[in-house]
């Protein structure tokens, strides 16, 4: 028991050693950031393909009714981890600066194209599942709002953008703000490609964590990595992620039981 006490001791010692903190937080804000960048683009993606599959019905814009029904199809039925390892081998990276590199924190411009492809494959994935949400909101706008403002001189244009996104974005909040919460849980799955999000960060200080926990042997770096410091470290990125996403969800539970009223 007293072995098991010191171990967990310096297990704890990790978290309060203020360089690893540092870096778990930073972990921590380019989740943040990572997830708030997939979900503006999928909202913007996920608004044309809902509206290209909702509305592209009669004439030679079928074809972007069938290319849309396509990528959401295939994207919702396929796993996320399979499109993030598509995209590290084979989307197109924009050059990047070493300036650049160094004012995100990073060393090496490598790191900075490989977070770009993860964004690209999560906001890929997320925009199939945003566009039939938002397909949802735009079946709930009533067919009597499209002719209320055709018959004020609406055109088609302004009356998707000014009369039925709005209604329709209004209906489904809860939800995006659902899916927002699994986008947060998704970011984890760049933890096999790129180690700047928050898990990938606690995993690699898991692999140095005979450095922080009291049984650093030699200059090599020896000594052992005890399971309490795998319960601590994984312990406090389990509590980061659900005091975020227990938020968002009581967020979500009350704009359901205020609508519900």
């Amino acid at each position: 028991m007293n072995d098991f006490l010191t171990d967990l001791k310096g297990s704890f010692g990790i978290i309060a050693n203020p360089d690893v903190l540092e870096y778990l937080l930073t972990g921590l804000a380019f989740t943040l950031g990572i997830s708030l960048i997939a979900i503006v683009i999928s909202l913007l993606v996920g608004a044309i393909l809902a509206l290209a599959r909702n509305y592209c019905t009669k004439g030679p814009a079928r074809i972007l009714r069938r290319i849309a029904s396509i990528y959401i199809e295939l994207f919702r039925n396929t796993p996320l981890m399979l499109w993030m390892f598509v995209c590290f081998v084979m989307c197109p990276a924009p050059p990047v600066s070493k300036e650049f590199a160094a004012l995100l924190g990073f060393t090496s411009t490598v790191t900075v194209k490989t977070l770009f492809k993860a964004i690209v494959a999560l906001s890929l994935f997320t925009s199939a599942i945003m566009a039939e949400i938002i397909r949802g909101g735009l079946n709930s706008v009533a067919r009597g709002q499209f002719e209320a403002a055709y018959s004020q001189g609406f055109g088609t244009f302004q009356t998707m953008t000014l009369i039925v996104l709005p209604q329709a974005i209004r209906n489904i909040v809860p939800t995006l703000l659902s899916q927002m919460i699994t986008t947060i849980k998704d970011s984890s799955y760049m933890a096999s490609l790129v180690t700047v999000e928050l898990m990938a960060c606690t995993k690699l200080i898991i692999s140095k964590a005979n450095s922080y926990n009291g049984t650093w042997v030699d200059r090599f770096n020896r000594g052992t990595i005890n399971v309490t410091d795998v319960f601590v470290l994984f312990g406090f990125a389990f509590l980061v992620y659900f005091a975020i996403n227990f938020t968002l969800s009581c967020v979500v539970r009350r704009m359901r039981t205020r609508k519900r009223a």
